[in-house]
């Protein structure tokens, strides 16, 4: 029995899935009703005019900062000199992308390439969701929560690198060269798909998928360098970077600001950053706690015994997590990233992380509370803005240590390993 099939008994009574070709046809069109309209809903946003909800217009990232970089990538140079570029070499390929559209101008390309991986992205859930022994909660989770964080997903990149994420860890078990050239595909746009790897199943799946990464983004960087000048200039900006005031150290700083800490807000490497005392000490524990993160995850790699089907999936939003908390930077997009992750782990009977998926809701939609809506209060360092960031980064951190806490629970005690392949679906 392979990793996709159970009995045909098994198949027709999975909770969460279709039970007839009739009922896959009615959950597919309910999800196209349901991903239309709430799309719909999500770019009403952008065009009204209130400004709580679009702080410092939001959409004039697109407009301004990624048609700025699209001139200077199609002059063939990355932006050397621009403190915006923090972005590994392949983020070009995305902010190009909407120049294969002529007939539109560049935010309107960019929000039909958006809305084509939105597509692509629940297309591909709904489709390993409607596999025997498989759930579809995982479609209905992407469709439904992204719109919590309202419109921005559709004017920031993170959809596109999601969907290569989430794409590499359904293909992986199945086709791990496939999985693992997307997964390095997206780690050359935003570094973090290449988690989706972290737990594939040890012996030959592991072997090809971090092979096909390496020799994928290895062939990229090569072309990229061939084609621009300056593709590593990223490195110098993303490491200059300090305390955003959405982190977690930053969420600390702003309750101390409320005790009478003397720092200050200043608008640094495209985000709102403290600066003062104790932010670099700060700023270099986040890095510590993330080096931390890592070595954890390791250990857990060497020390697992047994992988279930959801071991990929529960891995990689572990992983991500992780290094969320711990970061400098907690920006409302990453929350784009976790739901796409725990979206994946919905689409599996045998995930551990549903708990940790309802737990991201809440965090999504104080995520859109912090910014666009309650920004200033966030800025400003209030009670309301300090008590907001609290909460949904506790839930953040409550999400990580539970995560965490299961996938090591399900590796040491659920499934069963067989020569480096995971147990079928229950």
């Amino acid at each position: 029995m392979t990793t996709e099939q159970i009995p045909a008994s098994d198949a027709r009574t999975t909770p969460g899935s279709p039970r007839s070709p009739a009922a896959a046809r009615r959950f597919a069109c309910g999800l196209g009703v349901v991903w239309v309209a709430t799309r719909l809903g999500m770019l009403a946003l952008l065009a009204q005019p209130l400004a709580a909800f679009d702080v410092g217009t939001i959409s004039g990232e697109v407009h301004q900062i990624y048609y700025g970089w699209y001139g200077q990538l199609a002059r063939g140079g990355f932006p050397l000199d621009d403190v915006m570029w923090q972005y590994p070499p392949g983020a070009a390929l995305v902010i190009l992308g909407p120049g294969a559209l002529p007939w539109l101008t560049y935010f309107q390309a960019f929000l039909v390439l958006t809305l084509a991986a939105d597509g692509l992205l629940s297309c591909a859930l709904a489709r390993a969701g409607l596999r025997p022994g498989r759930r579809t909660d995982g479609a209905w989770l992407w469709v439904g929560a992204l719109p919590l964080l309202l419109h921005l997903p559709l004017v920031r990149y993170d959809v596109q690198v999601t969907a290569l994420a989430v794409l590499a860890l359904l293909a992986l078990q199945r086709h791990p060269r496939v999985g693992g050239a997307l997964a390095g595909l997206g780690a050359t746009v935003k570094v973090w798909p290449v988690l989706a790897l972290l737990g594939a199943p040890r012996g030959r799946t592991t072997r090809d998928a971090w092979l096909s990464a390496a020799a994928g983004a290895a062939a990229l960087l090569a072309v990229l360098a061939f084609g621009f000048s300056h593709p590593l200039g990223f490195l110098r900006q993303q490491g200059s970077r300090g305390v955003q005031i959405e982190s977690t150290a930053g969420t600390a700083l702003s309750l101390a600001r409320l005790a009478g800490w003397p720092g200050t807000v200043e608008y640094r490497y495209g985000a709102m950053e403290l600066t003062g005392p104790y932010v670099p000490a700060l700023a270099h524990a986040s890095l510590v706690l993330t080096a931390a993160a890592f070595c954890w995850l390791l250990f857990w790699r060497i020390r697992a015994r047994r992988w279930t089907p959801a071991t990929p999936f529960d891995a990689a939003l572990a992983a991500v997590l992780l290094f969320t908390v711990t970061s400098r930077v907690i920006s409302p997009q990453y929350l784009v990233w976790l739901l796409g992750l725990a979206a994946v782990c919905l689409t599996s009977r045998a995930t551990t992380q549903r708990p940790v998926a309802a737990l991201l809701l809440p965090a999504a939609a104080l995520s859109a509370l912090a910014y666009p809506v309650l920004y200033d209060d966030v800025v400003s360092g209030t009670p309301l803005g300090c008590a907001l960031m609290v909460v949904r980064n506790l839930l953040l951190l409550a999400a990580a240590l539970l995560s965490c806490h299961r996938l090591w629970a399900s590796s040491r005690s659920a499934g069963v390993r067989e020569k480096g392949r995971p147990a079928p679906e229950p």
